[in-house]
């Protein structure tokens, strides 16, 4: 879970195209669509990247200007640099000097598209929600619907399978999504019957699909949808122990508006499950590819946290954290990006970059380099952190422990990857899965 995969909509850029270029000036790119082989493996186009310049220039679909930074230590800098801003409403304006049409989702006002002093105040209402006190409380849940989705699993193997054939499942439909979404239904206290809605609005608000009129449609509906749950609550004075419960009553005391419930809301419910569902997809394909590595960690589980951590470092989740802009002139190794001018933050390139990380091109599990990106830095580091890592331990622990003999389904070349240059995800991954 990580507020890293925010329900804004960033300008959406195309994939990047390195050009030669004199050592003193960034690379320029040409808009371009997000290539297949982009999205299946974007490691060697960002390797060349961070190689060729400190800073690339490329722009997005409405040929908005947008600035990569794709070295780890640049990245690091920037994410704690109060130069880079993130206020919606101010990128907005700024947007509208320069291009026509674009749109950065000023229709939720969330952390992380606020600066302090209004970051700090929304943050300051649910941190504690997410304290590793509260988080560890969550173990028993968490483990209780992740052995529910795999008695699924066991299940529908069961009814699929034949003297000739064996079953095959979708790991990301029938575990990897299910499993944030329905932790962060019970965190919000939110119907789980609903979370095909959800997901139906994250994709759109998320990827925007290509049309601004898709995000505006599901921000209207999760709107509507989160303050008639409110509104239902109060009418029947119905307070149970949850987060929703928590944010109404900051609400009465005059902390949050109700644009800024619906916000928070979208942030959690959509950051909550986008980047576990990222993480679990790319971090049992890692396994499926080298099962030696799986033997290794199904053999002693109390390997797992230091996993999860390289599995984030590896294919991290969220391959450019959400846009920023400069507020005055800011120098990155040696380039100058101007004052107004639009930044992403590769947190992709960052956690591959061989000047920080050793082999960063390979999987090592038991890697002692720590220190990788994944949840971002500074005061927009990942609120939900601890809960996400929670949960892809759990899963993954427990699902070595069902099905140690799963294998791919598919050839990996057919899988589908997310259409997005932000975020990192499988669409699917098909499996057969033997006990």
């Amino acid at each position: 879970m990580t507020t890293a995969t925010a329900a804004t909509a960033a300008p959406r850029p195309n994939s990047p195209r390195p050009e030669k270029h004199r050592p003193d000036k960034p690379e320029t790119t040409e808009p371009r669509q997000n290539p297949p082989t982009f999205l299946s493996d974007p490691y060697p186009t960002l390797a060349r990247m961070r190689q060729s310049a400190p800073v690339s220039v490329l722009h997005s679909d409405g040929g908005l200007r947008l600035w990569i930074i794709p070295r780890y230590v640049d990245v690091r800098a920037a994410l704690f640099d109060r130069r880079f801003a993130q206020d919606v409403r101010r990128a907005q304006a700024l947007a509208d000097s320069r291009v026509e049409g674009v749109s950065l989702g000023t229709e939720i006002t969330h952390m992380l598209s606020s600066d302090p002093p209004d970051h700090t105040r929304l943050r300051r209402v649910v941190q504690a929600a997410f304290s590793r006190k509260r988080v560890e409380a969550m173990r028993p849940m968490v483990e209780r619907i992740t052995l529910e989705l795999l008695d699924g699993l066991d299940a529908a193997a069961a009814r699929h399978t034949t003297r000739t054939t064996t079953a095959t499942v979708d790991l990301v439909r029938d575990f990897a999504f299910p499993l944030p979404i329905l932790v962060v239904c019970e965190l919000l206290g939110f119907p789980p019957e609903d979370r095909d809605l959800y997901r139906k609005w994250s994709t759109a608000i998320v990827t925007q699909e290509g049309d601004h009129a898709v995000f505006r449609r599901a921000v209207q509906e999760m709107g509507s949808y989160v303050l008639a749950i409110a509104d239902r609550r109060i009418r029947r004075n119905d307070r149970p122990a949850d987060l929703l419960t928590e944010l109404l009553a900051a609400r009465e005391r005059g902390e949050l508006t109700d644009d800024e419930i619906v916000g928070m809301v979208a942030l959690l419910l959509i950051g909550g499950h986008e980047t576990t569902v990222n993480l679990l997809g790319t971090s049992c394909l890692a396994l499926l590819r080298d099962p030696g590595q799986a033997a290794w960690l199904r053999a002693d589980p109390t390997r797992m946290p230091g996993a999860v951590e390289e599995f984030l470092r590896y294919d991290s989740p969220i391959c450019m954290a959400t846009t920023r802009f400069t507020t005055e002139p800011v120098d990155v190794g040696g380039v100058e990006i101007p004052k107004d001018e639009f930044v992403l933050l590769s947190l992709g390139a960052a956690n591959r970059d061989p000047a920080r990380f050793q082999d960063p091109d390979r999987l090592v599990l038991d890697r002692r380099d720590a220190g990788h990106l994944a949840f971002g830095g500074g005061i927009h580091r990942c609120l939900g952190a601890l809960l996400g890592k929670l949960e892809t331990e759990i899963a993954l622990t427990a699902l070595l422990a069902r099905f140690p003999g799963t294998s791919l389904a598919c050839q990996e070349r057919d899988l589908r990857w997310r259409n997005s240059m932000m975020l990192r995800g499988l669409e699917t991954l098909p499996v057969t899965l033997h006990r």
